[in-house]
This record gives C-alpha cells, structure tokens and sequence, in this order.
C-alpha cells in the first residue's frame, strides 16, 4: 500500500483546486455577470461585490428587452423551446435509426460494410459550410427550408453519425455467444437484439444520446441559414442582443445561464450512465 506524506496531499489538493478554478472561473464569471447591468459590468476594475439585479431575467422571460435605442422586442424563450424540441427530436430519430445500424454493422459482417460505415462517420467530419449551399438549394425546391422537419433532417449529419460509430463499439463488445445461446433456445434475431443487446448496450447507448444531444444543442450554422427566427434555437437568438445601442452583456450572460441550464441538468441526471457508458469496453481482452 502506498503511503503519502502530507506535503504530497497539500500539494495535491492544491493542484486540484487550481483546475477545479481555472475550468470553473468562466461559468461563475458569467453567473455573477447575469445579475449585473451593462453599466456596472463595463467598470474598470470589475466590482467583485455589487448589487444584483434580475432585469435581465425578466427581460428574457418577457420578451421585452430595454435599451438606450427603445424596447426590442426578443423571442428568447420561443428560441429556447425551439433548442429543446430540435435537440430531443434529432437524437430521438437518430437512436431510432442508428441503434438498429450499428448492431447491423456490428454482428453482420457484408462487402463493403467498412466503406459504407466510413462513409456515414465522414458526414460528420464535413465542415458545415461545404454541404450548405447544396442544402439550401435542395431544401427550397422540396419545401423543407424554414421548418423543424429539415432542420431535424438536417441535424441527422450531427447525430446520426456519432450515435453509430459510438454505438457499434459498444455491441462489439458484447460476447456474441451469449446472443448465439439466446438464438438456439428458439428466440428471432429481433428479440435477441431487444431482449439481450440492448440493456447490455444500454450505458453506451445513453452516452451516446446525451453527447449527440449536447452537439445539436450546440449547433449555430444550420440554423441560421436554414430556419427564420421563429425556428431558430437559442444558439442564434442570443444575436438579438447585439443592438444598435450596443451588446447587451447582461441579457447576453442571462441567456447562457438558461440555455446551459437544460443540458448541465440532463448531463447530472445521467452522469452515471455516462460514466459507465464511456467506461465500457475501455479494456479489450
């Protein structure tokens, strides 16, 4: 058993903390700004004690944001509620659709299965702006730009491909005799997949749905080319604060604060299926 010294543990416990606050700084800083107005959050030096203000909140929630130019109207929340539904949509036809493929692509080996696998995950290498042209002019002539169908369809690129290859590895993993023994008592291939692949790939598959979650979530570029501004998330409605009378950093902080807020949630209410998810199959052999 190896014994520390407590020199070891101070400096240890010290090298922590100063990570712990080097990642953490940003996020408090942004907080304590959401409860500041522009004039106090623009002093040199910042005021580390002052008096807050929920202005800013209220100026989200109501949609009234108040400037030297006049009031503006915003739809933060109709933003916000729009991130929600695509996020949660997009993963959900991406699980319904790529779970499927990669058991495919991990129990059936065929010709050219590599090639068409490395095809799917290159979609997600692409820069945005190399398939947005061709998007925009299809999209228009099928009807599909500015709705949540093509902006769905659309975050299949995202999604789709993280879920799979993510996803393949996992059933990889899984010992294929104890499908082959599930087979031979008499059960199809579709009840071995639902009734023995799938809780055993079920950590991996939550750690994949929340990662390809957390990238359409965070997704800007589709968005602000292929959806007006009652469709768009809250990735581009936060340009609403940027006016003609200046940036509005106190909405802006405000607005961070709430759109993190669904996903720092879901990422806590599934930390252990995450850790465990991407835990799995970390050894081989």
């Amino acid at each position: 058993m190896e014994h520390t010294s407590l020199l070891e543990r101070i400096l240890r416990g010290v090298a922590l903390t100063l990570v712990v606050i080097f990642f953490m700084f940003p996020i408090v800083w942004i907080f304590m700004m959401s409860f500041q107005t522009n004039e106090t959050i623009l002093r040199i030096p910042p005021q580390l004690v002052f008096k807050p203000t929920l202005a800013n909140y209220t100026a989200l929630i109501t949609g009234k944001l108040t400037t030297a130019a006049g009031t503006l109207d915003i739809a933060f929340m109709r933003n916000l509620w729009n991130s929600v539904f695509l996020s949660v949509t997009s993963v959900a036809v991406a699980l319904l659709l790529g779970v499927p493929a990669a058991y495919a692509f991990a129990r059936h080996k065929f010709r050219g299965s590599e090639d068409i696998a490395f095809t799917l995950l290159s979609f997600r290498f692409a820069p945005a702006l190399l398939v947005l042209l061709p998007l925009t002019l299809y999209f228009q002539k099928l009807g599909l730009a500015n709705t949540y169908i093509g902006l769905i369809w659309v975050y299949q690129l995202i999604c789709l491909p993280l879920i799979l290859w993510i996803v393949r590895g996992y059933f990889e993993d899984i010992p294929a005799d104890i499908e082959y023994a599930y087979r031979i008592a008499g059960h199809s291939w579709f009840a071995t997949f639902r009734k023995i692949a799938l809780p055993l790939a079920g950590p991996g598959i939550a750690a994949a749905g929340l990662l390809a979650f957390i990238f359409a979530w965070n997704n800007f570029v589709f968005a602000l080319v292929l959806a007006s501004a009652d469709k768009q998330p809250v990735t581009v409605g936060a340009l609403a604060f940027i006016t003609s009378s200046g940036i509005q950093y106190g909405q802006i902080s405000a607005a961070i604060v709430l759109s993190i807020t669904p996903t720092l949630a879901l990422a806590l209410y599934a930390q252990r299926y995450l850790v465990e998810g991407l835990s799995l199959g970390a050894v081989k052999g």
